[in-house]
């Protein structure tokens, strides 16, 4: 991740955390098991404009034939916890233990949410974020069947749209995410969406 510059901070409470992503910070940590978290302030940010969304072809028919049972909100420790979790093409993450219990808490709060696929009672994909005005930080996804976390992105952005959400945020591009759409943007262009985002009253999400 170059261009990132870190400032560490053991004390993160949630409340410094919103303040974090109002700014156009965001925490990470080394591994699942270090305790430690440290602020990260990209030089370029990825985001996904929603009014340029795409959808390739082929995941389009693949949702026409509703594979998964999405829902909202439901699951959101469960998605945090997966998201956490190591996996054969994944062997380790940056969401350790303190992450986990701040976007918890964020979640009571109504600043973070989730988007689960379940097939039956499994949840076999789904992604996490935060929402903060108009505005929304996505976090992390995971996928435990095919296209799952890519049906659950596709269903955040229709929801995000219908609520008069301005900004979705990805903190970096990937090959994955530009197939949707997704751009880099130099910090002080992303400042500007953002302050224009975080202005907004809270939208419901």
């Amino acid at each position: 991740m170059a261009g990132r510059r870190r400032r560490r901070n053991p004390e993160i409470t949630p409340e410094l955390l919103l303040r974090a992503y109002s700014i156009g910070l965001f925490p990470m940590a080394d591994s699942a098991d270090d305790p430690e978290l440290f602020w990260v302030d990209p030089d370029m940010r990825g985001i996904i404009p929603l009014d340029g969304f795409h959808v390739p072809r082929s995941l389009a028919r693949t949702i026409r034939r509703k594979p998964f049972d999405i829902r909202f909100d439901t699951a959101f420790d469960a998605v945090i916890a997966a998201c956490a979790a190591a996996a054969p093409n994944r062997p380790t993450t940056w969401i350790n233990t303190p992450i986990r219990s701040l976007y918890s808490t964020l979640h009571r709060l109504g600043h973070a949410h989730s988007v689960e696929a379940f097939e039956g009672d499994e949840l076999v994909g789904g992604l996490y974020g935060v929402s903060l005005g108009a505005a929304f930080f996505g976090e992390s996804m995971f996928s435990r069947r095919t296209d799952a976390s890519k049906i659950c992105l596709v269903h955040l952005v229709e929801r995000l749209k219908a609520r008069g959400f301005r900004l979705l945020d990805t903190q970096f591009t990937t090959e994955h995410l530009k197939t949707f759409g997704a751009i880099d943007v130099p910090k002080a262009d992303y400042e500007d969406l953002l302050a224009n985002a975080v202005a907004s009253p809270h939208l419901p999400f």
